[in-house]
């Protein structure tokens, strides 16, 4: 997990008046479980969204894999959007499709996979996730909110990425959801061999599967590490997120990562 496979470098990003990112850096390593933090309105989502090309910065640079995402040509751009899969908050599946035929878009869009081929893969991604089978025959409403995580999880591994962004992953979830969201990233994570880029406020998912996090705050990058090098800044940002009650009783308790 030593070399980087995104690295952001001085990134501006400005909306009209509203200065978001002024300066931001840093730099995900491969086979990381990589975090963004930072309170609402310190530009997470909207970083994430740049890194995916859904933005674009009005300054800087963003590395993914070797490629430059604001100056490469249309088709390494078009090859860098191949190498990854994206969890949107709200799961963003099409409500007009079946969970299968939502994991099964990218598929006929991208690929010349016969259908046959195309419903197996639907079927082990569906598998993968921890759905049942017959979970691919319902729509998006008949589905709990954190079945709609898994299967637009599914959707995300559908072309096998080497990359995994996650926007508020558990939001929504109660805990023993969330706990167990939290598991499957990481045995995907090692059983696929993906980084995984994560926004979250979820305290116990910073504690039990984030590697590395950058806090965002004063729309910079106030500090970048693990989580024990992290918790150790002096920012009054993250005295604020990590000392107060949630964060004390969660050191206090020092549970081990999940495993």
């Amino acid at each position: 997990m030593n070399t980087p496979v995104i690295t952001v470098k001085d990134i501006v990003t400005q909306f009209g008046d509203n200065l978001v990112h002024d300066g931001v850096n840093l730099h995900i390593k491969q086979g990381e479980i990589y975090g963004l933090l930072g309170g609402s309105g310190s530009g997470k989502s909207t970083l994430l969204k740049e890194m995916i090309m859904l933005l674009q910065a009005q300054a800087g640079e963003i590395t993914i894999l070797g490629k430059s995402v604001t100056q490469s040509s249309d088709m390494d751009k078009d090859w860098l959007r191949q190498q990854w899969g994206i969890l949107f908050q709200n799961g963003a599946l099409f409500s007009s499709l079946t969970v299968a035929e939502n994991i099964a878009i990218s598929l006929k869009e991208y690929t010349d996979m016969p259908a046959s081929l195309i419903s197996d893969i639907v079927r082990m991604k569906i598998d993968m996730v921890g759905l049942p089978a017959h979970v691919g025959k319902l729509y998006p409403a008949e589905l709990s909110g954190g079945m709609v995580k898994r299967a637009s999880l599914a959707r995300a591994l559908a072309r096998d990425p080497k990359l995994l962004f996650l926007d508020e992953p558990t939001s929504g979830l109660d805990p023993i959801g969330a706990e167990a969201f939290d598991l499957l990233i990481l045995e995907l994570r090692a059983m696929l061999d993906l980084t995984v880029v994560m926004v979250t406020h979820d305290l116990d998912s910073i504690w039990s599967t984030v590697d590395r996090l950058a806090v965002l705050a004063d729309k910079k990058v106030i500090v970048e590490g693990t989580l024990d090098e992290v918790c150790r800044a002096p920012h009054p940002e993250i005295k604020e997120f990590f000392g107060g009650k949630r964060g004390q009783i969660r050191m206090t308790l020092k549970q081990p990562r999940i495993s």
